[in-house]
């Protein structure tokens, strides 16, 4: 994409992917402004330091819930292109905070589209949806039963079983006052091309991390405190649901994903963003130790009862008719339906240099949480979409930022 004197507003600039995405607009020549919150100025200014970028962006302050700072910073930088990031993106926080997330992510979005419709601007915007609008994809028969005893509410009902790679069309059933807003926002986005004529396109991007993924994210959990045991600044790792199997993606293979469509991106249409593999939570801890310096023979539940040898042995089996990489463990636990309670209290692992504790914290523990999730991501690669980096770069590149013992909290 060439964005060479085009003018480009990112709302949410400073943030963990907005800072990235403004390094790659302004090392391609773009007139990049940042829509930042005036509170989330000095707490996210670590992002913008740490790409080199922060007396390079045009910075424009305002709220998403004021609409008349959106109409200033739209006068002011009347932008070709809009990448709609900012919101309030913790699902943990969500749960403790359902009416502040709605007020941003749901209000804050609608006050964008009326902005920009008022003022008839002529802008391609694209929306950071989320993997989590998917919520509660039905991966076996058994998942599926044993959710109904669970009294889960399963809407709409399931046409094939599995639902796996989730494509756009999967049906959308939000597991958490995040995934809601942004279910609304997506819809909203489509709503406004539809009815309007606007331009706007949706990446549902799956979880994407990378150096300077905010603390409260699991893989900054988790590899913020590998570094510590490390370090010897800790003596075990403090973590909940290891059963949680996510689609990871490197943060810059994503970030050239939304370049894309903004370029290509069909408007009024979604396009999922992700890298079609799915990895348990358990194994980016493994794989997390093994980077850092650990050769892991076997694990065993505290509890006793569950023990597997040579678990982040990495295979590329297919499973749910795709090949990636994956753990011995991911494999079992996908297969085998292998799980981790609360119960077990935690894991010993067993390496070349000693005992590590995994110790499950209950208070980690979402009142609901998505199980498993995987992209198709084959619509976005029909217009070139590629993905570049492996799970293991992108653990690797967490680890070397918070090796750094000033970035470790």
């Amino acid at each position: 994409m060439n964005c060479n004197g085009k003018n480009v507003l990112i709302t949410g600039a400073n943030g963990f992917v907005g800072s990235y995405l403004a390094k790659e607009l302004l090392d391609d020549g773009a007139n990049v402004y940042g829509f930042i919150r005036p509170e989330d100025m000095v707490t996210m200014e670590k992002n913008l330091i740490d790409k080199g970028i922060e007396d390079k962006l045009l910075m424009l302050e305002g709220d998403l819930t004021d609409i008349t700072s959106l109409a200033n910073a739209l006068d002011t930088s009347q932008p070709d292109y809009l990448f709609h990031l900012a919101a309030q993106s913790s699902v943990e926080l969500s749960f403790r905070r359902p009416l502040e997330t709605q007020q941003i992510n749901c209000i804050g979005t609608a006050n964008l589209l009326e902005a920009i419709r008022i003022k008839d601007l002529d802008t391609k915007i694209v929306f950071a949806g989320s993997s989590e609008e998917y919520g509660m994809v039905i991966s076996s028969e058994e998942q599926y039963q044993h959710a109904l005893k669970e009294n889960k509410t399963i809407f709409p009902e399931p046409e094939t079983i599995p639902e796996l790679p989730v494509k756009e069309s999967n049906p959308l059933r939000p597991m958490s006052p995040y995934a809601v807003s942004k279910v609304y926002g997506d819809h909203l986005m489509q709503n406004y091309h539809h009815s309007f004529g606007m331009d706007t396109v949706v990446s549902r991007a799956f979880n994407h991390e990378g150096a300077g993924r905010g603390i409260m994210f699991v893989t900054s959990v988790i590899t913020n405190q590998i570094m510590k045991l490390k370090n010897g600044e800790a003596d075990r790792i403090l973590i909940g649901n290891i059963n949680a199997f996510r689609d990871w993606s490197h943060v810059t293979d994503i970030i050239q994903g939304y370049l894309l469509l903004a370029e290509k991106g069909k408007s009024g249409e979604a396009y999922n963003q992700g890298s079609m593999r799915t990895n348990s939570v358990l194994s980016y801890i493994l794989l997390g130790l093994e980077k850092a310096g650990w050769n892991i023979n076997s694990i065993e539940t505290i509890n006793g009862g569950k023990t597997v040898f040579n678990p982040a042995e990495i295979n590329n089996d297919p499973v749910f008719g795709v090949n990636f990489d994956k753990t011995r463990i991911d494999q079992i636990m996908l297969e085998e339906g292998l799980e981790y309670t609360i119960q077990d209290k935690g894991i010993n692992v067993n390496t070349d240099q000693g005992n590590l504790v995994i110790e499950f914290n209950p208070d980690r523990f979402r009142p609901a949480e998505v199980p498993l999730i995987l992209a198709d991501n084959q619509k976005i690669q029909k217009i070139g979409g590629k993905i570049k980096y492996s799970l293991s770069d992108v653990i690797q590149d967490q680890l070397n930022y918070f090796e750094l013992k000033e970035n470790r909290v």
